[in-house]
């Protein structure tokens, strides 16, 4: 008995000793990067009065409701791509994972090429995408499309795999032992297990590439970013107040959608 209480007085000790390693190692770097940037840490006094100033002036006025008209045409024009990117994506997405997976790829090299290439792609950031784009593509809706179509690929590939070799492997079995050909298995074994797993999945990344496509319009001159980026360089803070306004609307509109539609699916 005593023997355990001071096994488990030392692994608390250890514990203790751990986490205050990682505190005061955490210290250092804040220390560290604060000399490096110049970072004044007395600027946390001053959080108050920018939060006044962000009341006072990015609120949405009267004035601003004039500048509506432009915000929903650019705001529409951010949620076509946002979805356009993630169907096309989603469709190219199934065809490379059922060609990777584990249970339904013709080979173990295939697989690990397809995982591979899943991994960069998604690894690579969005803005890191829309930079490499925008030499080619220049400054249009096209080059977000591409951003946002790359990065979705990747980790729509990557969570199709995982789902579709998540599928009992004995049904389909069964189907190719009577005889069943490649494509009757993926449609009568696979796809029927994976539907409402993949429409989540799409669900869910059509929601992260409508954030994502405002940061990616600050780059590429179009659709909401843009309008929000041409507000506040020019000033005008409540009209770039609506802005994000209209952006939190929709995003908390299209997870409503798509709270209702996994519901209905997995009903």
């Amino acid at each position: 008995m005593k023997n355990q209480v001071m096994d488990s007085s030392k692994f608390f000790m250890r514990k203790r000793l751990n986490l205050s390693i990682v505190i005061g190692l955490m210290i250092v770097l804040y220390v560290g990067a604060s000399l490096i940037l110049n970072f004044n840490s007395a600027a946390f006094l001053y959080v108050d009065r920018g939060i006044i100033w962000l009341a006072k002036n990015f609120v949405p006025n009267s004035h601003s409701i004039q500048y509506w008209g432009i915000i929903l045409q650019a705001l529409l024009r951010t949620l076509i791509v946002s979805v356009a990117a993630t169907t096309v994506a989603g469709v190219l997405a199934l065809g490379l994972a059922l060609a990777g997976a584990k249970t339904t790829g013709p080979s173990q090299t295939l697989s690990w090429l397809i995982r591979g290439f899943a991994s960069i792609m998604r690894n690579i950031p969005i803005v890191g995408w829309a930079m490499l784009l925008l030499f080619s593509f220049k400054q249009n809706d096209f080059t977000g499309f591409l951003a946002l179509l790359f990065l979705s690929i990747g980790f729509l590939t990557r969570a199709f795999m995982e789902t579709i070799e998540a599928v009992d492997v004995e049904k389909i079995q069964a189907l190719e032992v009577t005889g069943a050909n490649y494509l009757q298995v993926i449609s009568q074994a696979v796809i029927p297990e994976i539907t409402t797993p993949l429409v989540s999945w799409l669900l869910y990344m059509i929601e992260n590439n409508l954030r994502d496509a405002t940061l990616v319009g600050l780059l590429t001159g179009t659709g909401i970013g843009f309008v929000f980026d041409l507000y506040f360089k020019s000033l005008r803070y409540g009209p770039a107040g609506l802005v994000v306004l209209a952006i939190i609307v929709l995003v908390i509109g299209v997870k409503l959608v798509s709270n209702q539609v996994e519901r209905r699916i997995a009903i």
